[in-house]
């Protein structure tokens, strides 16, 4: 059975940094790709998250293939930093100099179609397994 599972969100200032985990079982994070997305309040839920399905408002932020080859959102770049740890199978991701407009539930996705990555995270959907997402809020 696959779980994922997030941790690490909290409250910080603009200018702030946060580093969110994503433990994952049921695969090795070295053979999937592991994606963070995140939807900002009052954004539409959408239906299903494990599924296809139109209609729901998460953002891609990044992902990271099996080969290690790393995708981000235009909105992080520079600024958000993704990276595993095999011998934990955790994927991490680094945020630095958060912003208010960063104030979302963070999710992290995991799909075994690695070649698939890039596709998955800018579409926001089609992850097969979803956490159920950490909470980070930023104050001006």
């Amino acid at each position: 059975q696959v779980q994922v599972v997030e941790s690490g969100g909290g409250s910080v200032q603009s200018g702030g940094s946060l580093r969110l985990s994503c433990v994952v079982s049921g695969y090795t994070v070295e053979s999937i790709c592991v994606g963070w997305l995140r939807q900002a309040p009052g954004a539409d839920t959408g239906a299903d998250r494990e599924g296809a399905v139109p209609g729901g408002d998460r953002e891609g932020v990044a992902a990271l293939k099996a080969d290690g080859y790393t995708t981000y959102g235009g909105s992080v770049k520079g600024r958000f930093t993704i990276s595993r740890d095999s011998a934990k199978n955790t994927v991490y991701l680094q945020m630095n100099n958060l912003q208010p407009e960063d104030t979302a539930t963070y999710y992290c996705a995991v799909d075994p179609r690695s070649d698939m990555c890039t596709v998955l995270l800018h579409a926001g959907m089609g992850f097969r397994h979803w956490g159920r997402g950490t909470q980070v809020t930023v104050s001006p």
